[in-house]
């Protein structure tokens, strides 16, 4: 099974990723996860990575289509793979169908998140994470320690530079501008199916293993 998760930032693409990965035994590929290893590690592309990030604005194509021309190679992809954060682009998404053409990959669905502006600079806004291993916390909905040390690993918890209102604002114009599109190229396609991302995670993650289900 191949699959694409694509939507706005904080519509849930991540958590849901996981999720399937597990439960149909495929890896997820996320490039934001990719990216902030190679920031956290000060590689030559994450320095280079990290002054778009932190403005809010797309990690040049280059760069992210190498990134993922790499990571299809790997053995664990053998039997499928999902891909969130990536394309984000129609030029993206066409050098993709030319890799999956030249791989003899074919695509099975791509699921787009749908949630409205203000509930996402809510959600992105009050996520905190800890600096050490990664862990989600979230001042609203699973509120974090109130001496802000990580209760998994003792690591300080911070707010992401990506994540402060105004930069969530930018890099919702900027999906709307650059990646929104994208909707329309997969739908040519008849490989979009749209969800409402506005729910529990159990309910969001019913809603898409009941159409897997009833569309192998």
């Amino acid at each position: 099974m191949i699959l694409i998760l694509v939507g706005a930032p904080g519509t849930g693409k991540g958590t849901q990723g996981k999720l399937l990965a597990k439960k149909y035994n495929i890896p997820t590929i996320s490039t934001g996860d990719i990216l902030r290893a190679a920031i956290q590690e000060q590689t030559e592309l994450g320095k280079k990575a990290k002054s778009f990030i932190d403005k809010g604005e797309l990690v040049p194509d280059d760069v992210m289509i190498g990134i993922i021309r790499e990571r299809l190679d790997a053995d664990d992809c053998t039997n499928g793979f999902i891909l969130d954060g990536f394309p984000r682009t129609v030029k993206q998404a066409e050098a993709l169908e030319k890799l999956f053409e030249k791989n003899h990959l074919i695509l099975d669905h791509v699921i787009g998140f749908d949630l409205p502006e203000e509930v996402i600079v809510k959600r992105l806004s009050s996520r905190r994470v800890c600096s050490k291993c990664g862990k989600d916390y979230n001042l609203i909905t699973n509120p974090p320690p109130p001496d802000m040390r990580c209760e998994k690993c003792g690591g300080e918890i911070i707010q992401r530079s990506d994540d402060t209102e105004e930069t969530v604002r930018n890099r919702l114009r900027v999906y709307a501008e650059q990646t929104s599109p994208l909707i329309e190229f997969y739908q040519s396609r008849g490989k979009l199916r749209k969800i409402d991302a506005d729910g529990t995670i159990e309910d969001i993650q019913n809603k898409l293993v009941e159409f897997l289900e009833n569309n192998k």
